[in-house]
């Protein structure tokens, strides 16, 4: 195989919204995105308790640092989302989801639902993987 493909394999639940395989062959350039959270550039909060604000803050941040490495957001292969207990992940979803490419598979997607983040006040956070064919 010489080309990144998402797979969604016969036998695993068939989903609009993720796929379950990454895989990136040699030569690609894999790029890592640590997590993303709704901070503007001089470190303050986003959105205050509106996850769709915030949401739209992270992916913003999420763009920025793919951009930095030479790459989109059709390139992200892998999504892993952190949210606060309690909060509407849907509303989040929806606004991220905004900025998947829609003609293209979705990235695969893992979402955790955790006590608190680093970031006080912070409802989502979200880490990427990315990968470029070159």
């Amino acid at each position: 195989m010489d080309t990144i493909k998402l797979l969604k394999p016969e036998g695993l639940v068939n989903s609009p919204a993720f796929s379950h395989v990454a895989v990136i062959p040699p030569g690609a350039t894999t790029i890592l995105v640590g997590g993303q959270n709704a901070v503007d550039p001089n470190g303050t909060l986003v959105g205050g308790d509106d996850v769709g604000a915030q949401t739209a803050q992270v992916m913003t941040n999420l763009k920025t640092a793919l951009a930095a490495a030479g790459a989109g957001m059709s390139d992200v292969v892998s999504l892993t989302l952190y949210a606060v207990d309690g909060i509407d992940i849907t509303a989040g979803y929806a606004v991220a989801a905004q900025s998947l490419d829609p003609n293209s598979d979705p990235p695969l997607i893992t979402a955790a639902m955790v006590p608190a983040l680093g970031v006080p006040g912070a409802l989502v956070e979200l880490a990427a993987v990315a990968a470029v064919q070159r």
